[in-house]
């Protein structure tokens, strides 16, 4: 007979999204348990966010040095150009993985929250099996929140598996391709694309688009692509991954049919809700398209069975699924909450990083507007770090000088991205960036002066 737990709160996902709002349900007195299949954490932690940054970070070293022994720079000279062992850098990325992985596990611990490792599978809305490796546990709870993420996109005629991989498998490779194919010019394959580039990698982009980064304008996207053009990186855009032939990878394009060479290919087309593979199919909620359809307090269709993250729409960002998880837990607890930010705010973190929060310049109608624009290049930290590729833009309202979005481009400017957010949550006014004193030198002032700017009287442009 399988074991039975009743249980005020039950989270099924272990991600951002589950193990905030278990964390949060526990601290609240909730009586809660957490249900995870994989290791606690999820994709950002596991596979997807951190592990991505410490490659980045590698990849930002190495490519450091590489250089430094190619010729003098800065005045620093290396006698051989560097090598990497990258299966070693993956044990390194691990054990930062590990690090954090643990770290959730003792928070949870500290708030009172039952884990169960398994796959949950409802039955109905409120009750779940849970398979585990010393057997079957059944769950019965109040409440239900549903954090189960998403899953790589995968392509009919390029499945998973061989020499075709997705950004799982990219951030635990053995060791280095000689020739990578990235189909997918979004955030994921350019980051992970640069970061192999550096690397040593030869790197070969495919989208099917007519730009890279399409959720972003140009101004934003072109240090990028300028990276990549200097950096030898090849980019096919209005060109179509077809399939595999005889090892290469047949791609359409204007110019008719060719083939690449490669001893990986990286598809970054997307990722979908993890809609499949534990119940849904049993429980009555409604969905809205592929995600489960949410209200602005996270209530599915179903009474007091709650959904979160990925699984609930765009933006697929960890940021959104924590906030979301702990807003649901206070709800739970009787607090009165709504998920309204102002803005999620969205970091690429390529070669160099891009943040935006809030409206771009081509999300405003009509003539109310200003947008102001100061460069790194007028700027002396950047300067003094040789970042002075890029810019801080601000977009605010003509007639009340509101702001509605803020933009970055540039070495490190991911660093801005909450300063960017907590400006417009505040609902601040250009005034207000321009009578706050920022610290100097830090690329931060790039912000203060864009604002400056925006009013007519920017100081050092």
């Amino acid at each position: 007979m399988a074991e039975a737990i009743k249980t005020k709160v039950l989270v099924v996902g272990g991600g951002p999204g589950g193990y905030v709002a278990a964390i949060h349900a526990g601290q609240l007195g909730l009586e809660t348990t957490l249900v995870e299949g994989d290791r606690l954490g999820g994709t950002c932690l596991i596979r997807g966010c951190i592990p991505s940054k410490a490659i980045i970070h590698v990849a930002d070293q190495f490519a450091t040095m590489a250089h430094a022994a190619s010729k003098p720079h800065n005045g620093i000279l290396l006698n051989a150009p560097p090598n990497i062992d990258f299966a070693q850098t993956v044990i390194w990325k691990d054990g930062v993985v590990d690090k954090l992985n643990a770290g959730v596990g003792t928070l949870l611990k500290r708030a009172t929250v039952r884990v169960v490792h398994g796959w949950a599978k409802f039955s109905d809305g409120k009750t779940c099996t849970v398979a585990t490796k010393d057997g079957d546990i059944a769950i019965t709870a109040e409440h239900v929140i549903l954090a189960c993420g998403s899953v790589p996109v995968e392509l009919p005629f390029l499945p998973f598996g061989g020499a075709v991989i997705s950004s799982n498998e990219a951030l635990s490779l053995e060791t280095l391709p000689k020739k990578l194919v990235v189909v997918g010019a979004g955030y994921i394959g350019l980051e992970l694309g640069i970061a192999f580039r550096k690397l040593g990698v030869e790197v070969t982009i495919v989208e099917a688009l007519d730009r890279i980064l399409p959720l972003y304008d140009a101004p934003l996207v072109e240090p990028v692509r300028k990276w990549l053009e200097h950096n030898g990186a090849a980019v096919h855009l209005n060109a179509k991954a077809k399939g595999l032939e005889s090892g290469a990878l047949i791609v359409e394009t204007k110019d008719g049919a060719i083939k690449l060479l490669a001893d990986k290919i990286l598809v970054t087309v997307g990722r979908k809700p993890r809609t499949e593979g534990w119940g849904l199919e049993n429980m009555a909620i409604d969905m809205d398209g592929r995600f489960v359809k949410v209200d602005d307090q996270c209530r599915t269709s179903m009474k007091n069975v709650w959904a979160v993250g990925d699984l609930v729409g765009e933006p697929m960002l960890e940021h959104k699924a924590a906030t979301q998880g702990e807003l649901v837990a206070e709800i739970i607890a009787g607090h009165a909450r709504r998920f309204d930010p102002a803005s999620i705010p969205a970091v690429c973190f390529t070669e160099p990083e891009i943040v935006s929060a809030g409206l771009l310049p081509t999300d405003v109608q009509g003539d109310d507007v200003i947008v102001s624009m100061f460069p790194f290049a007028a700027n002396g930290r950047a300067l003094s770090m040789e970042a002075g590729e890029g810019f801080v833009r601000v977009v605010a309202r003509k007639s009340d000088h509101r702001v509605l979005g803020i933009q970055a481009v540039g070495a490190h400017v991911s660093e801005l991205a909450n300063e960017f957010s907590h400006a417009l949550e505040m609902g601040a006014l250009l005034e207000d960036i321009a009578g706050t004193i920022h610290v100097h030198p830090t690329l931060g002032e790039a912000f203060h002066e864009a604002a400056l700017r925006g009013l007519g009287h920017a100081i050092h442009i």
